[in-house]
């Protein structure tokens, strides 16, 4: 992802202060210069990273400081509420209400990827329960029709546009009048792009946007823009009442500070971002969860979130259940495997685990781990209902192996990899045993019954000692607070 490596900068300069043994203004200085060069490679705005370090400064004055206070975690606190600060306009956008018809118009230049993003949208409401439709005014770009039509086709979503008809104005109120009549309550205008801001498309915009009188204005904007941000969000706005920002092409090697602080700058909130050319790579952007990120520090809420989206409700006591007894089957890593690929990309879900450096997992390792699940998955489809259900790993003798090799048509060396696969997380499994499993309706009981103590044993030093020791994974537990969580992070969360 565009910003990994800014994340893998931040995190090793705060890595490097923790590591000093005492903290001084050197210190703290060493580590403020290597994260302002980390921002402004990342093509952040100068005079946002100069304020910033200003900022952080006044608030960490060491001298002021008594000696019981724990510097670093005041440093890291400073630095994470900046961050956040920079990226956050300080007013959320117009979120549309179930049942309720809205009209969103996009807006943005040629290339910035403003159709598939559209589709993106509604794909992303439609798995929400909302009732989508697209309607492509873009009569400019030969082709634009053709491209929506199909994204809509393969998304299922209802779509208008003409081949015939030249004027974006009438296409846009023709498409929004007939999906308001068919009870739609998602209406996205796609409307023209231009190689450069021109006059025409201003006009044109603020046309479209007179006529069909858009909830919401979405400007997209290509990460890959860099200091260029700051001026074109200013001439959209400028022209049409922009409400929020989508940051598209997150997935590439371009620098994506740019684009994050110059819209920050013109005080519209980015609601989503882009991270690849799939319908699914799509996240929505919380300033919080990201910078928490960005710093290695996770995201327990969004990743709890997928963990919902894919465990149905029915399960998750049984997993619970399953989880004390310290039984794992081949079956449970099957069931938790198809849990991770349903959640998406796994470097996205991964990010959203402490101490994951977003730089462990680059794009190419990604589809490496997918397809490595996607093959243990397949042996597994190989076996027997005896083999799958049994926690004996003595079971598993050469000629089964052997069978199982043969019927999956893998090596037996991948085979004997995959059950290796299954004893370290049987192991990670085992040492959950014995929690005390509340009844229903009394779910967030467990986290109470599951101690820090327990924890510390059940993750790898390398992620303890990132998140701040025994400390820092106490406070991290009060954020998570509810059993689903603890289910989360050991049902879906292991690989």
């Amino acid at each position: 992802m565009v910003l990994a490596q800014l994340g893998g900068s931040i995190s090793r300069a705060l890595q490097q202060m923790s590591n000093a043994t005492i903290i001084d203004e050197k210190v703290l200085n060493d580590c403020l210069n290597e994260i302002t060069r980390a921002l402004l490679q990342a093509d952040v705005q100068f005079k946002l990273v100069r304020d910033m370090q200003t900022n952080i400064k006044k608030i960490v004055n060491l001298d002021d400081l008594a000696a019981g206070h724990n510097k670093r975690k005041i440093i890291q606190q400073a630095i994470f509420n900046e961050l956040c600060k920079m990226l956050d306009p300080g007013k959320p956008s117009f979120t549309p209400k179930k049942g309720k018809t809205s009209v969103i118009m996009f807006v943005g230049l040629q290339g910035s990827g403003k159709t598939t993003t559209c589709t993106k949208y509604a794909y992303y409401h439609q798995k929400k329960g909302w009732k989508p439709a697209l309607v492509c005014a873009d009569t400019f770009r030969a082709g634009a029709f053709d491209q929506l039509k199909q994204n809509a086709t393969k998304a299922k979503i209802p779509f208008y546009g003409s081949y015939t008809e030249s004027d974006p104005v009438s296409i846009a109120v023709e498409g929004v009048e007939r999906f308001k009549r068919e009870n739609c309550d998602l209406i996205i205008v796609d409307t023209s792009g231009r190689h450069k801001q021109e006059a025409a498309l201003f006009e044109e915009m603020r046309q479209v946007s007179e006529a069909t009188k858009p909830d919401l204005v979405i400007f997209v904007m290509d990460s890959s823009i860099g200091q260029a941000a700051f001026d074109q969000a200013q001439a959209f706005k400028q022209s049409v009442a922009v409400g929020a920002v989508i940051v598209t092409k997150m997935d590439g090697h371009a620098k994506g500070g740019g684009a994050l602080s110059a819209v920050a700058a013109t005080k519209s909130p980015v609601i989503f971002i882009g991270t690849g050319e799939h319908m699914d790579e799509f996240e929505v952007f919380d300033v919080k969860p990201f910078v928490s990120r960005l710093l290695g520090m996770g995201d327990w809420s969004g990743f709890m979130d997928k963990i919902h989206e894919v465990v149905p409700m029915e399960q998750q006591p049984e997993l619970l259940q399953k989880l004390s007894e310290g039984n794992f089957t081949l079956r449970i890593m099957y069931e938790q495997f198809q849990n991770i690929l349903k959640m998406g990309p796994i470097g996205q879900v991964f990010s959203m685990l402490p101490g994951f450096s977003q730089e462990l997992m680059p794009k190419g390792q990604e589809k490496e781990s997918q397809a490595k699940i996607k093959r243990y998955m397949t042996m597994m489809d190989s076996m027997t209902n005896e083999e799958l259900d049994s926690s004996n790993p003595k079971l598993m003798n050469e000629s089964r192996i052997m069978r199982i090799a043969r019927g999956c048509g893998r090596p037996v060396r991948d085979v004997m990899e995959m059950l290796e696969e299954y004893k370290r997380l049987a192991k990670i499994w085992s040492k959950m045993k014995g929690l005390k499993i509340p009844k229903k309706g009394e779910m967030s009981a467990l986290s109470r019954n599951m101690n820090a103590q327990h924890m510390s044993k059940v993750l790898p030093p390398q992620m303890l000692k990132q998140i701040g020791g025994m400390g820092g994974l106490q406070n991290l537990m009060k954020q998570m607070g509810s059993a689903k969580d603890m289910m989360g992070m050991f049902g879906g969360g292991d690989k």
